[in-house]
C-alpha cells in the first residue's frame, strides 16, 4: 500500500504537466451542473497514475501466478477500454468517446479472458450468500455471471466517477475490505493487489481532491472496476460486492430508475442522475456530496466485512 501510495505521488507531479501540454483536457456535459461548467479543460485520463502504481506494486511484491495475471487483466484490460474511450473524446474534444456498442464489446472482450482463465484455474463455481450459511453451486452458467458482473460493476464505478475525489475515496474504502477479506482467506495476490490499489489511488487522491488537479477519467475508473470484482470474483466474496461496493449499487440504480421513469411516465425521480449530481442541484456543496457518500461506504463496506464474518 505504502509504495503504490508514494510512487502516485511521484508520478503526479510528472504525469500532471505532461497531459496538460497535450491538452488532454476534460470535456464537461453541457447537461450537466452547471457548476462544473468551470473544470473544462482540467487534464484527465490522470487514470494512467493509478493503473501504474497499482501495477509496479504489485508487481514487486506479489508472486506472479494466475491469480494475478486475472487481476491485472482484468484491471489493466478494463482501463485500457476507458483509455481508448478518453483518447477519441479528448481527440475530437466532445463529451462521448468509444460508442456503447464499441465499449459493451471491449469490456465483454476482457470479461471473457478472464472467465477463460477461470476455467483453466479450475475455480470455484459456488456462489456464496453472504451471512447465511447458504451457498449453491452455480455449474457452467457461474461463468456467463461473472462475465455480466464485472459488466455492471464495472460501469457502476464508473458512474460514481462525477465529482472530485468521490470514487478514490470511495473505492479505496472498498479495496481496504477486500484487502481484509483476502488476508483472511490467506490469498497473497489478492491482498496484495487490493493493498496496491488503495494505495494508488489515495496517492491519486492528493491531486483529485477538490478542486482537483487532474480527473482519473474513463482510464481509471473502469480499470478501477474491472479490478474490485476481479478480487471478488478471487476471494470468493463475489455476492458481497453488493454490500461493500454498495455507493457503485446505488450510483447506477439511480440511473436506471432515472432512465425507466422518463421513459415510461415522462417524469424524472431525480434532478438529476448519477444520484451525487441530484443532491448537487438540492443545493449541497461538492464537498459534502463527496464526504456523505465516503461515510455511507465506510459503513456498507464494515457491515460487508461484518457480514463475511471477518470482524
Amino acid at each position: 500500500m505504502g509504495v503504490a501510495f508514494v510512487l502516485a505521488l511521484i508520478m503526479g507531479p510528472l504525469c500532471i504537466p505532461i497531459l496538460r501540454r497535450m491538452k488532454f483536457g476534460q470535456q464537461i456535459r453541457e447537461d450537466g451542473p452547471q457548476g462544473h461548467l468551470k473544470k473544462q479543460g482540467t487534464p484527465t485520463m490522470g487514470g494512467v497514475i493509478i493503473l501504474l502504481a497499482l501495477s509496479l506494486a504489485t508487481l514487486r511484491f506479489a508472486d506472479k501466478n494466475t491469480d494475478l495475471l486475472i487481476l491485472l487483466l482484468a484491471s489493466l484490460g478494463y482501463g485500457l477500454v476507458g483509455f481508448l474511450d478518453d483518447y477519441i473524446k479528448i481527440i475530437f474534444k466532445r463529451s462521448l468517446g468509444l460508442t456503447a456498442k464499441q465499449k459493451l464489446f471491449g469490456q465483454l472482450l476482457i470479461s471473457a479472458v478472464v472467465c477463460v482463465l477461470l476455467v483453466t484455474q479450475g475455480h470455484n463455481t459456488e456462489l456464496y450468500v453472504p451471512f447465511v450459511s447458504f451457498h449453491f453451486d452455480a455449474g457452467w452458467l457461474y461463468f456467463p455471471l461473472m462475465a455480466i458482473l464485472m459488466l455492471g460493476a464495472s460501469n457502476a464505478v464508473n458512474f460514481t466517477d462525477g465529482l472530485d475525489g468521490l470514487l478514490a475515496g470511495t473505492s479505496a474504502i472498498a479495496f481496504g475490505a477486500y484487502t481484509i477479506i483476502a488476508m483472511n482467506n490467506t490469498q497473497p495476490e489478492a491482498a496484495i493487489f487490493s493493498a496496491a490499489m488503495v494505495g494508488a489511488v489515495l496517492g491519486f487522491l492528493v491531486f483529485n481532491a477538490h478542486p482537483a488537479k487532474v480527473f482519473m477519467g474513463d482510464t481509471g475508473s473502469l480499470g478501477i472496476g474491472g479490478g474490485l470484482v476481479a478480487v471478488a470474483i478471487l476471494t470468493k466474496a463475489e455476492l458481497l460486492l453488493a454490500i461493500i461496493g454498495g455507493v457503485f449499487l446505488i450510483e447506477i440504480l439511480s440511473v436506471v430508475i432515472q432512465v425507466v421513469s422518463f421513459k415510461t411516465r415522462k417524469k424524472r425521480v431525480f434532478k438529476m442522475s448519477p444520484i451525487h449530481h441530484h443532491f448537487e442541484l438540492v443545493g449541497w456543496s461538492e464537498w459534502r456530496v463527496v464526504i456523505t457518500f465516503w461515510v455511507v461506504g465506510l459503513v456498507l463496506a464494515i457491515l460487508g466485512l461484518y457480514m463475511n464474518e471477518v470482524l
